[in-house]
């Protein structure tokens, strides 16, 4: 499904996937782990949530820890497939640094090689440990969350998110200090810094254009304004939209770890809106921190969101036959004006619990090749291994441009969202959190709720799997009902939680 370069840019002289820049050469560490206490969490606390280990740095996220699931997930991944490399990416966080030098630590020291590629969206580590044949790969990253937190995610061999079983084994080897079955380690491993390596991530997205017909400059006369939110997508989005012939209007454009996300990218889009009505874009696109996920917003400064990108693209591979039973995957978050109007066309929707490994999961066990999250993240298997800002940004740019209308246009003959509203309820007490089904006044009131709605609208509630919260989502056709129901179940959570 994915294209895979022959060769990391269009200049001579450039090293090839496979080859080791021995002067980059970097020494590691083979360190006796088994001399150090098992972790101390809780048996009941999951230390993998639905997108890697994430939390703050000092507290959850340390470089005690990174070292310890480094060797752990070496062991793991050792078992699985052989030795090999590991590409291991970061986003701009004063702390990736740190965590990337523990992470190595323990890998190595489980006798794997490992290529740092520096500073990458979260995909390029996906694509590269699929195109190089690595047998995994680590992104240090934590998303969207703000500076002060950290993430530690894992890729199989195949470039999609490590399973649940790996995660698992690591995770009980971390408690135990014991994976059973395994030979000792036999010498340690080695580091490379490969940061050329982004180039052929780089050179993939836009051959993923090219080999739709579209000409070397699909995106000439495009005016784009990109938020790079300080983070992983600095350098990597800006340039790749410029050489396929786009005009780049830059917001928050350099690796900034004090700044990442702070009031930008994909959470915070008030500035891109201003930027995109002031210099008069075509559109614009917002990527959170490691730009797995983008939001787009169109000329008249209104936000496209993943309901809408679905759509759009859903109808574009519909037509040339590339969408299997015209089927689209999302999660139960996807807005019921969208789900509806997609029915309308004759489409099917399958909705999965948040979280984009649902998604890919449901995909690849029935065949489907789109799905994704209202929240921007993506993933469309025709041209990628896993869900990436950059590459669905390039597209709805390249449908926008080919169709000769604006996004402005394509967005009013779509369809109406549904009032929805999504409250946050902080509850940092996380037994509390993961169990908030046993607190029965908040059960009570969902179900109350539920059946004074009945078929006009619908409730979620959920605790998150990477912020300290509690997510109450109301949805329904008139918005006083929706800013009821909304203030009335967060209320009863922070009340009985909090």
């Amino acid at each position: 499904m994915v294209t895979s370069p022959v060769r990391l840019g269009r200049e001579s002289g450039e090293l090839g996937l496979n080859q080791k820049p021995q002067d980059l050469e970097q020494p590691s560490l083979n360190l006796n782990l088994h001399g150090l206490s098992p972790l101390e969490i809780p048996e009941s606390v999951p230390l993998f949530g639905t997108d890697g280990i994430r939390g703050r740095v000092g507290e959850v996220l340390t470089a005690s820890l990174a070292l310890h699931v480094g060797y752990w997930a070496g062991r793991v991944f050792a078992a699985r497939s052989g030795k090999g490399a590991i590409v291991v990416g970061q986003d701009s966080r004063n702390s990736s640094e740190m965590l990337a030098a523990a992470l190595t630590a323990g890998l190595t020291a489980a006798g794997l090689e490992v290529w740092n590629v520096g500073l990458c969206p979260t995909p390029c580590v996906a694509y590269l440990v699929e195109a190089t044949g690595a047998i995994g790969g680590a992104m240090i990253s934590a998303s969207h969350n703000p500076p002060g937190d950290n993430g530690l995610k894992f890729f199989g061999p195949d470039g999609h998110k490590l399973a649940k079983e790996a995660q698992q084994q690591i995770e009980s080897a971390l408690r135990h200090h014991v994976l059973p079955g395994l030979e000792p380690v036999t010498g340690c491993g080695r580091g490379y810094f490969r940061p050329e390596l982004v180039r052929g991530y780089a050179v993939s997205l836009e051959q993923t254009l090219e080999q739709e017909g579209w000409g070397d400059r699909p995106l000439a006369g495009l005016k784009v304004v990109l938020d790079t939110a300080w983070g992983a997508s600095a350098k990597v989005a800006p340039a790749v939209f410029e050489e396929l012939g786009a005009t780049v209007i830059l917001l928050h454009g350099e690796p900034d770890g004090d700044r990442i996300n702070v009031n930008c990218g994909s959470t915070h889009l008030e500035s891109l809106k201003a930027a995109v009505v002031e210099h008069q874009a075509d559109l614009g696109f917002a990527f959170d921190g490691d730009a797995d996920r983008v939001l787009a917003v169109d000329g008249q400064g209104r936000v496209v969101d993943g309901d809408y990108i679905l759509y759009f693209w859903g109808q574009t591979l519909r037509s040339s036959d590339k969408l299997p039973e015209a089927t689209i995957v999302s999660t139960v978050m996807a807005n019921l004006g969208f789900e509806r109007a997609w029915q309308k066309q004759g489409g099917n929707l399958i909705r999965t619990a948040v979280g984009d490994q649902y998604v890919q999961k449901a995909m690849l066990d029935r065949g489907y090749m789109l799905g994704g999250e209202q929240s921007g993240h993506i993933l469309c298997r025709h041209y990628a291994v896993s869900g990436d800002g950059t590459l669905v940004a390039l597209h709805l740019a390249a449908l926008v441009k080919q169709s000769g209308r604006s996004l402005t246009s394509w967005v009013d003959d779509s369809f109406q969202k549904y009032p929805q509203l999504l409250e946050n309820v902080r509850v940092e007490d996380r037994a509390r959190r993961l169990g908030w089904q046993d607190c029965a006044p908040v059960t009570e009131a969902i179900a109350q709720a539920e059946t004074q709605m009945g078929d006009a609208g619908r409730i979620l509630v959920r605790a998150s799997g990477t912020e300290p919260v509690i997510r109450v989502m109301v949805e329904a056709a008139e918005a006083d009902l929706v800013r009821h129901w909304a203030d009335r179940l967060a209320a009863v959570v922070r009340s009985h939680l909090s």
